[in-house]
């Protein structure tokens, strides 16, 4: 089958399980990679953004650049890959991160803030990339087995995310010698990584595996009318359980990223050390993405929308659990860590359900789109957050990501008894 210029080459029922595990280790390859070089580079984002700028009250704008960067190139990549497939996304993705990396790194060089965030905003395609990878883990797997296929991928992340910030400090040093500001360093190793990351999934992520999904979708669905951004779009708002998905995501990722961002400055109000906020915050990634699997597991056993009720369940026991620690580092390391499950468990079962919930040819776009929405209300709460703790308590900040999860609770139940009322009944 053919879209554009790319061709999908016959695959037979005998070589499909060897194919599926071949793209997920290519997948799992470069996922690693990317979330290596996004950690390495974002472990001292905010350090470079006070050094180029000379203001600490600047510093947090350049993770904020990334973030948006991430949201706005979710859409323009989506369509790319609507209509070329997952490999030429994923392929431009990573390189507009490299460019962006490099940007960054002469924005240290020359001294100049506005291109330090044009970097930064660039750099943010790497994690568009890192996200949709999880997509593309799923066009093949068998429909009883996609939320397992995507948390396989979303665990590689954890290699690349643990390790990354631990090799900041040898990138830092290691361009001294160059003139390069210590804290680009890592900068200049992210986009070295990022190239490697675009190289291996040109070279041997074939055949491509949204355009083998599409050849062997069924005929009604081999029309190229429904690849476009506007049927992406229009497909999830015809859905309800396609629209749940992308709250989902959106709500776990915008709670999860809200509490997570200001959880170091509680700590430090609190008397912790930096040793100490580091250890939290690696305790919360290792939630966030070492238990993935299980998740998938959990979903594909048990339903998505369970899924989505043991996401929230996570994500308010977190909030108690972060919001009333006050002085106990212990109990807010242990919030922290449930944070990240609940926020797995979103991922994984609202990725899940939004592919489950969308025509194939109509999946990329949609998939993009929730990409979107999900980066973008993270911002929000990112900056709300900081409002929250500032006038108000770290403690209110809980309490109030914690209501923002009633909608979405609201939601999947409300979907649920939907769906018991629509199945009908034999006999």
């Amino acid at each position: 089958m053919t879209v554009g210029r790319a061709v999908a080459p016959a695959v037979t029922a005998e070589g499909m399980p060897a194919l599926r595990r071949r793209i997920t280790a290519v997948l799992i390859a470069t996922q690693i990679l990317g979330g290596l070089g996004v950690a390495t580079g974002i472990a001292l984002a905010a350090v470079l953004a006070q050094e180029v700028s000379g203001s600490e009250s600047l510093s947090g704008l350049a993770p904020t650049a990334t973030v948006a960067g991430t949201a706005l190139l979710s859409m323009p990549l989506a369509a790319l890959m609507t209509a070329r497939g997952r490999r030429p996304g994923l392929v431009l993705a990573y390189l507009i991160g490299a460019v962006g990396a490099a940007v960054a790194v002469i924005a240290a060089r020359v001294g100049s803030f506005p291109l330090l965030l044009c970097g930064m905003a660039a750099f943010g395609a790497a994690s568009s990339a890192n996200l949709q990878a999880r997509f593309a883990a799923a066009d093949l797997a068998e429909p009883e087995r996609r939320a397992r296929a995507i948390s396989l991928v979303v665990w590689a992340t954890t290699l690349g995310a643990v390790l990354g910030p631990n090799i900041a400090a040898p990138a830092g040093r290691s361009v001294t010698g160059l003139g390069i500001p210590a804290a680009a360093g890592p900068f200049l190793w992210a986009a070295g990584i990022f190239l490697i990351s675009a190289v291996v999934v040109a070279v041997l992520l074939r055949p491509d595996p949204l355009l083998t999904a599409r050849s062997l979708a069924p005929a009604d669905e081999q029309s190229p009318k429904g690849r476009s951004l506007r049927a992406g779009m229009s497909a999830v708002a015809a859905s309800p359980r396609a629209r749940l998905a992308v709250v989902t995501v959106a709500v776990a990722h915008t709670a999860m990223v809200s509490v997570m961002s200001m959880t170091p400055v509680a700590l430090a109000h609190q008397g912790a050390g930096i040793d100490l906020i580091g250890l939290v915050i690696s305790v919360h990634i290792a939630g966030m993405y070492a238990f993935a699997p299980l998740m998938g597991r959990l979903t594909d056993r048990l339903g998505r929308l369970s899924g989505i009720g043991l996401c929230v369940g996570l994500l308010v026991a977190a909030m108690f659990l972060s919001g009333t620690a006050g002085a106990s580092h212990g109990q807010t390391a242990v919030g922290l860590f449930v944070l990240g499950l609940g926020w797995s468990a979103g991922l994984v079962s609202g990725s899940a359900l939004l592919t489950d919930s969308v025509p194939q040819p109509a999946r990329a776009a949609a998939q993009g789109l929730s990409d979107l929405v999900m980066n973008a209300s993270a911002g929000i709460g990112g900056a709300v957050a900081g409002l929250v703790v500032a006038r108000a308590s770290y403690g209110w900040l809980n309490l109030t990501a914690a209501l923002l999860l009633l909608p979405l609770a609201a939601l999947a139940l409300f979907t649920k008894v939907r769906r018991v009322r629509e199945v009908p009944v034999d006999g």
